[in-house]
Formats: C-alpha cells, structure tokens, sequence
C-alpha cells in the first residue's frame, strides 16, 4: 500500500500552492477530498495561456488527480464538519467562500486532533498579515528579483517565470504536515502550522544572504551580471553551459581554444573574467551545432543542458529514457510523473481529477465516522527526534533537505573528508593564509546548523569500515554524488541492507540514476534550464536568464517530502526503501505548466519580461530612491490580480482620465494596454521612494512591493515578528543572523538553531565512541589520516 493509505485530508485551499501540496499528499496515497464552493476552485477555469476552457482546466486536472470533490455551499457547514471530524489533516488557504467560513484558528479549536495546515502571502500574525501579494511581490520582498544578480544592468531585474514560489509553497507545506504527522501519530493531537509563502520565497529563490553578508561584510553580488557563457546561442539553437568553478572556466576557455586567457593568478572572479570575453565566447559559439557543443562540453565536465520549454522537453532523449513525461488519466494530455521514485514502488497509480461535486453525494449519504485517538501527556517539541541520519550530501540541494530535518529534531550527522570537505566551505572566498579559513563560509554556517560533524575518508578501507559502522547505527543514509560514486565505495542499497535491512537511502542525483545525462554535472543552472524554469526567465528579445538559485532548494524540500513518506512506509511494516529523488525531476514538476499548456491547448508559454498571466498590469517600475550602492537603481513591484484592485490602483493615482477609461475595466482590456499602463505607472513611480509607493498602494488593497536587496531581508518587520532570522553564535565567527523555516508549529519549537555548524571533524571522537571504537582505535585513525580536521590532513598523513 501507498504510504499515506487510510490518512485523510480535507482541502479548503485554492491556488496552486494549496492544491501542489495535497497533490504531493495524494501522490503518497492520502485520501484528499476538496471541498470547494458551487461556483468550484477557480484554478478549474485557469490557462495560462488564456484558452478556451470547456470543464476543467489542464493544469487543475494535474494537480487535483486522484482527489475527491465536495461542492459545499452556505448551508453545509454540518457536512463540512463531519468530513473534518473523520479527517487527519486540512489544508487551508484564503480565496473560496468555504474557506472564509473555517478560519485556521476556527479548525484548530473547534478539530484538535487536526493538523491545520494554513498558507499565507507573509503568516497569520503579525504586521503583514492582512496585505495583498501576488508572487511576483513576493518575489520582489524576498530579494529574489535582484537574487544573485541576474540579468544585466541595462535592464529592469527580472522574476523568475512560470509560479514557481507557489510550487515551492506547496512542496514546504506538504512536508510540515508530514512532519507533524509524525507528532501527531505520537500525541494523538494536532497543531496549527502556520506557512508563509514570503518565507518559501526566501528560501528558494536567494542563497543565505543574510548570514553572507552579515558574516563578511559584503553582499553576493552588488551588481546584475549576466552568466557567461550561461544560456547562449549555438548555431541551431540555445544551449546552456556554465561556469560554477575556477576549474570549469579554465576548462571553457581549453574548450574552445584560448589556452591563452587562463591566468590562474588573475585577482578577477569568475564572472568578471567570463564577461570580459563575453563577446569572444558567444562568437564562438555561434559558429557550433548545440549537441556538438553539449558533447564538447560534457568530454570538458564543464555543466551543461538543452534549454527546454513546453514544446521541446518531451522530445528530449533523457526523459523519454526515464519515462519522466505520463499521459494525464482523464484527457491525456502530457504531463511530468511525480517528482521522487520509491522503491519498493509505493507511490498511488495515477488517477483522473474530479469533476466539480463529484462525491458530495456520497459524502451526504454516508457521514464519515470521527475517529477516537488516544492523547498522550507530553507533545515531543521536536517532531523528528529519535531520527538518525547519515547526511553524506555537500553543496546546497542535499545539504539543504537535511538541513530541514535538522532544524525538526533529527539527529544528523554531516560526513565530510579532510581530502575534499564539503564544497560549501570554499565559497566564502577566505584566503587559504587566514587561519581557519575553512570555518568561515556563511553558505556552510546557513546549511548545517543542529548538525554534527565528522569527516571519513572513504578513499580508505579504513574509512569505509567507519561509514559501514555509522550506517548500522543510522535509520537513513543520504547522498547526493554523481551515480558512479556510490557503487565506487560499494554502498548501494543491496549493500546497505546487509549492514540494515530496513535502513532508508535516499539518492540525490542530478539527472537520475539512469539516462544517457546520469552521469552529467548538476548545478542549479544546468537543472533549471534542463526542466523549462529557465525558459520563461527573462525578457521576450533575449536569450532566457538562468534563475542560478532555484533549482538547489526545490530539489532538497521534495527529497525531505520523499523521505517522510518512506519512514512512515518503514514505520507501518519495518522495510526499509531507496529514494530517488533527482533535482531534474523535482524542477520538472514545478514548471509543469510548461508541457501542460502546450499538449492540451498547443499553446507555447513565453517569457515576458516582468509580466504574467497572474495580473495586469503587473511589472516593476524604477522609484526615486538611490540604493546602497549610490545607483538610481531601486525598483517597485506592482501586480493588479483583479478588477477591485484595479479600482483601488485608480483611487490612489487620483483617478487620472487615462485610468478611468472604460476598457482597463477588464482584464483583458488592461492587458491590451500593458504598454500604456506601464508608461503612466513609471512616470507616477519615478518621483516617489519606494516606501511611499508602498504605503499608498497597500492603503489602497493593490499588491505591491520593493525590490528588496536579499541582504536586506532582516529589515522587514514582518519577518521580525515571525522570528524568521535567528541569531547563531559560532566557536570561529561572529553571532550572525541564520533563516529558519517557512512554517510555524503550533507545538513547538519555539527555537530552531540549536547548535551551530560543526567544525571540521568536530564530533569524530564523540561519534566513533558512540559506535564502539576505543580511544586508542580512534587515535589510530588520526594518525593514519583516516579522520582530522584540517583540509588536507588525509594526503599529508599518507605522504608521512
């Protein structure tokens, strides 16, 4: 059976995080019955591409597949509590009349043993709470528009396309109510978690800018540059191809014959020294077939990926390998399968969406039964507690889903080696002559708090008798390497099962475990413009910008989603299960609409620049503030989602004449007028600050936002009061400021960052005690370079 058999949810969400949250739920075999109004979710009337809908909505059937529908009007409120009465969950979200009518503090009092799952623009409380957002301001508040200076500074900065903060909403919002199902199976009691979408924004579309900056004294970036060579124009078409490391541009330039620009001593970075030949490189690339390049590239381990898009990813050889793409059960359509594989096969088989009202019948005539469930004394504050795991991921896609069991209780343990520490530490750009500089990367502090750390070296048959022995002691075991890696150091899931039939592994590949890219390079980029994210990136005359953020995060909260429903598999029968949850897999879902729109309604999605299929007008708009970096450079994000909004937009510009003309009543109208909108905003915006703008928009009911610098994110009050930034004292570096989780719990914590990150080695003796080695055993290991805690330390043990 499915996971998630016999586990209830009620739906009173709409939008597309609510509805991707119960899908990731019904996928795992919950029971997920939606209760919408008369009218229905209008997520049953939405294109993208404004077709012509006849019944339900392509990407509605996506994520509503397996569901059941209640259609409950004003005089159902008894119904609607009898099926919350039987039920184990509810996801809410504003936007249905039914919804308005149950408030998640209503559910909360009214249902304790429900988990109440309620997702908001910024949280239930605090300052913000009751303001309008859009994901496109929300995307400006996070910083995520600036992120880590896409696009070039000729140009506004740019969102990223194609709604996927809502995906990366619904795929938190899944795993805190998985999370809570743990504790909830333990107390026989609910709680009320409470996600903001702000948060989730934060978390996937920016790299710990806070903590970067906060701990070195400088931003990311300061300035939009573009990635170079990044998305480019080959002979035949776009190809991608990127330079994440010193090595890999070095690599570039051997690849394309300019030995002579390599200059291992050159004080510029990366990006300086790829833009300053920028013209040089797309040059040569003009002059190449994209596979020819592609093949170059791969031959030079240089990351590289097509660039797809709706009409494109099918054809794609990978996929079509892996049988990523399904026909959809009830019109059959093309559609992405889900974004994890778990063997034994435990996912629910696929099933159609339903019509509007399809059960209330059923449920009318058939009142669930409440369940009685025993309520224990003490609600463990730590859902995850008792949960041990072998954390062997580097970089920011694994590391950030351990991460997030970290923070719930877990008890994890990072394995590093001297001879190649996480990648992390070295991002910090610390001189090698500063002492400890290795302890002084923000991004690794950001990752691994709560964590402890050992390092292995398991080049050794030394190391790898430790790692078997940590493994036996492990209720999971996590790894993100290239495939190969895993059968080199002969730890694959038969071989784990000898040392612990029912441990959980969970794989984290780039491209999967099998295809013919298995064994490419998996960085963000590569991942993000491989799935169709990058695509609806940037502006309609250029070539599409990479995102460079979200592919990392979107991979780590769906593997933690996969993760929880294998331990509660090995929970209800003791087997243990291997997961594969590829980062390519996981981008594929969340640009879904991409292939949707183009297999049901032969529509190709295209980027817009700052506009969308979501609001019209919607873009930014420069303001009269200078930044921080002495630019005219500050921006506003304004989004009209609705004709109300567009009244209140009139009545704070005064009601110009220009505005008061009858055709922008409509949305459609004012999209035919984007460019007309657009002229009048940016004259209204240009002598005004940002926070004026802000104020007297909000005043008026209309989504708006600055275009925060990331760094910046501690300024907002609303994220203040969340407690969303908690302070972390280290043994190396200052107390800095690190980002928690999107979610608050009801029943605690109170605090996530519990420990700082380890030190290098930190824990060795601690955790080879704790497995049975004498101290004299581990002292042996010291000498030999087994273990230590200095970079390096393993080759110069073995050159003694």
């Amino acid at each position: 059976m499915a996971p998630l058999h016999g586990y209830t949810v009620v739906d009173l969400s709409t939008g597309i995080a609510g509805a991707y949250c119960t899908k990731l739920l019904a996928d795992g075999g919950a029971q997920v019955i939606k209760v919408e109004s008369p009218q229905g979710d209008p997520l049953r009337r939405w294109s993208a591409s404004g077709a012509d809908i006849d019944g339900d909505g392509a990407l509605f059937q996506f994520l509503a597949g397996g569901k059941r529908s209640v259609a409950a009007g004003a005089g159902d409120a008894d119904l609607v509590n009898d099926l919350l009465a039987a039920a184990d969950a509810v996801v809410w979200s504003r936007g249905s009349a039914v919804a308005e009518r149950f408030t998640p503090q209503a559910l909360r009092e009214s249902h304790p043993h429900l988990v109440v799952t309620a997702i908001t623009p910024f949280g239930l409380d605090g300052p913000w709470r009751d303001r309008p957002a859009t994901e496109f301001t929300l995307q400006a508040w996070s910083g995520g528009i600036v992120g880590l200076g896409r696009g070039s500074a000729d140009r506004a900065p740019v969102f990223v396309g194609g709604q996927v903060g809502d995906y990366l909403t619904g795929a938190y919002a899944s795993a805190a109510t998985l999370t809570s199902r743990m504790r909830q199976l333990e107390a026989g009691t609910g709680e009320l978690l409470d996600v903001s979408m702000l948060e989730a924004h934060i978390l996937g579309l920016t790299y710990y800018p806070v903590t970067f900056f906060e701990m070195l004294g400088h931003p990311w970036r300061d300035a939009r540059k573009l990635t170079i060579p990044g998305i480019a124009k080959a002979k035949d078409g776009l190809v991608d191809v990127g330079c994440g490391t010193a090595q890999q541009w070095f690599d570039l330039c051997a690849m394309i014959g300019r030995q002579d620009w390599i200059d291992e001593e050159s004080p510029l970075s990366i990006t300086e020294m790829a833009n300053e030949k920028a013209a040089e490189i797309h040059a040569w690339f003009e002059t190449q077939n994209a596979d020819d390049i592609r093949d170059l590239a791969s031959a030079f381990r240089i990351p590289n990926a097509p660039v797809a898009n709706g009409a494109n990813i099918t054809e794609l050889e990978h996929f079509q390998h892996r049988g990523t793409f399904v026909a959809n059960p009830r019109d059959g359509f093309t559609q992405p399968g889900p974004p994890y594989r778990l063997r034994p096969a435990l996912l629910a088989a696929a099933q159609p969406a339903p019509r509007l009202g399809e059960h209330t019948a059923h449920y009318q005539r058939s009142r669930p039964t409440p369940i009685e469930r025993p309520v224990a004394d003490v609600v463990n504050q730590l859902p995850l507690n008792g949960i041990r795991i072998l954390d062997l991921t580097t970089f920011w896609a694994g590391p950030s889903c351990t991460h997030f069991l970290a923070l719930l209780g877990a008890d994890v343990i990072h394995v590093e080696s001297t001879r190649k520490p996480d990648g992390t530490r070295m991002l910090a750009g610390i001189p090698v002559t500063e002492d400890q500089w290795w302890e002084k990367s923000p991004i690794f502090s950001a990752l691994n708090t709560n964590k402890r750390g050992v390092t292995v070296d398991l080049q050794t048959d030394a190391g790898r008798n430790v790692l078997r022995r940590l493994v036996a002691t492990s209720e999971v075991v996590v790894e993100n390497f290239t495939p190969r890696v895993l059968d080199q150091i002969g730890l694959d899931f038969a071989a784990l099962q000898t040392i612990r039939p029912d441990a959980i592994l969970l794989r984290m590949p780039g491209f999967g475990l099998d295809g013919p890219w298995r064994d490419n390079p998996a960085f963000a980029y590569v991942i993000e413009a491989a799935s169709g994210v990058s695509w609806l990136t940037g502006y309609p005359d250029r070539n599409p910008y990479e995102p460079y953020s979200i592919g990392d995060p979107n991979a780590g909260i769906h593997a933690v989603n996969a993760l929880l429903l294998a331990l509660e598999h090995r929970r209800a029968t003791g087997q243990g299960v291997m997961i594969e949850a590829a980062m390519v897999d996981a981008a594929v879902n969340i640009a879904a609409e991409q292939v949707i729109e183009y297999s049901a309604y032969g529509a190709l999605l295209q980027r817009a620049g700052n506009r969308g299929p979501v609001a019209a007008p919607q873009n930014l708009y420069r303001c009269a503030d200078i930044d921080e970096f002495d630019r005219l450079d500050s921006w506003v994000a304004i989004a009209v989602a609705d004709d109300d909004q567009w009244i209140g937009l009139c009545a704070a510009l005064g009601e110009p004449d220009w505005a008061l003309d009858p055709s922008l009543a409509s949305a459609d109208g004012r999209r035919a007028q984007h460019d007309l909108i657009d002229e009048r905003l940016a004259v209204w915006c240009q002598t005004r600050s940002g926070d004026d703008i802000v104020r007297c928009l909000w005043d008026a009911g209309v989504p708006v936002a600055k275009v925060m610098q990331p760094h910046r994110q501690t300024e907002i009050p609303q994220l203040h009061f969340r407690r969303f930034f908690e302070d972390v004292g280290h043994p190396v570096n200052d107390t800095t400021p690190h980002s928690t989780v999107p979610v608050r719990f009801s029943a605690g914590p109170e605090r996530f960052h519990r420990t700082p990150a380890p030190l290098l080695g930190q824990h060795n003796h601690e955790l080879l005690a704790e497995i049975g080695f004498s101290a004299d055993e581990i002292v042996e290991l010291e000498n030999e370079g087994v273990i230590g805690y200095t970079p390096g330390s393993a080759r110069r043990a073995a050159a003694r």
